[in-house]
């Protein structure tokens, strides 16, 4: 039983300290002093603040702040390592200066340098549009695929990092799909169908829909639609699509026509970033079918 002392507080029998009077079901609260360790801890931290307070920056002072004994400054500090992060890198990124593709792709030391740094500005650059992957979006090719608008080694698509694609550079690639409304209704639907049908090989070359296709779209797509480099015609006998090949999305594709737009990428990026990334874009197919075959592999 608890004993009580003249001035009727309650005592726990087991440890001796007083309770608080409050009875939880039957257990009841002590009241136990504040932990000593606690109170170490404080004082230190009271302790702690005190010193940063006055070694680094801390109050503000209107439009600026304290700057501390010690100056930190971390706009300072991320600037400086930026300039040395630079400054590493500068040994192999004046390669790509003047690049000689063919001897950049043959030099694999260099390449394991400097393509982690390719990513990162594919990342940073291109992956909004083009995916995480390159495997492209609605209204954005693929660039995994092997499959080029205008062709997939560096030096083109250098070039079309650096002028764009119906950009405001004066030398900007130019494409756009026309608006086939002046069409019959009727026909549209018949090439649509057959446009539909080509990635499945399937499609038949001696229908309507294949005669319309050669007097109104072969010129840009190419004969059978396998595409047309130079023009920024997309292929249609494969799954990579841009806006998408079922019948109802072709039908949206003739009525309105397309007409993509890439920015140039000269005033963002140095020659040598740009010649960097494209050496990595020419590389994502052969990634990916890499990739694809190692799945493949480790597929019982």
């Amino acid at each position: 039983m608890a004993q009580t002392h003249e001035d009727h507080r309650e005592v726990d029998p087991v440890t001796g300290h007083d309770t608080t009077g409050h009875d939880w079901g039957g257990i009841k609260e002590l009241n136990t002093p504040f932990p000593k360790i606690a109170l170490v801890f404080l004082l230190l931290a009271f302790a702690y603040s005190v010193v940063a307070w006055i070694l680094l920056p801390a109050w503000p002072t209107g439009r600026s702040h304290t700057r501390g004994l010690l100056g930190l400054d971390q706009g300072q500090e991320a600037l400086a390592g930026y300039r040395e992060l630079e400054a590493g890198r500068k040994a192999w990124m004046s390669r790509f200066d003047k690049p000689d593709f063919a001897a950049l792709s043959a030099d694999h030391a260099l390449l394991a340098e400097a393509m982690p740094a390719a990513a990162r500005l594919f990342q940073d650059n291109c992956a909004a549009c083009h995916g995480s992957n390159a495997q492209g979006g609605p209204g954005f090719p693929a660039l995994n695929s092997g499959h080029w608008l205008w062709g997939g080694d560096p030096a083109t698509v250098a070039e079309t990092i650096t002028v764009g694609i119906n950009s405001a550079d004066p030398n900007t690639r130019v494409s756009q799909m026309p608006s086939f409304d002046w069409m019959a209704i009727a026909d549209r639907q018949t090439v649509a169908e057959y446009v539909a049908s080509l990635p499945s090989g399937k499609a038949d070359q001696s229908s309507a829909g294949a005669k319309l296709f050669a007097d109104n779209c072969a010129s840009c797509h190419g004969e059978g639609g396998k595409g047309g480099l130079q023009t920024g015609a997309p292929t249609l006998t494969d799954q990579s699509f841009i806006y998408g090949q079922d019948v109802e999305t072709e039908l949206t594709t003739l009525a309105k026509g397309r007409q993509g737009q890439m920015p140039t990428w000269a005033a963002r990026l140095s020659p040598e970033e740009i010649n960097l990334l494209a050496l990595y874009v020419s590389r994502l197919p052969e990634t990916a079918a890499g990739a694809d075959g190692r799945s493949a592999a480790a597929v019982p």
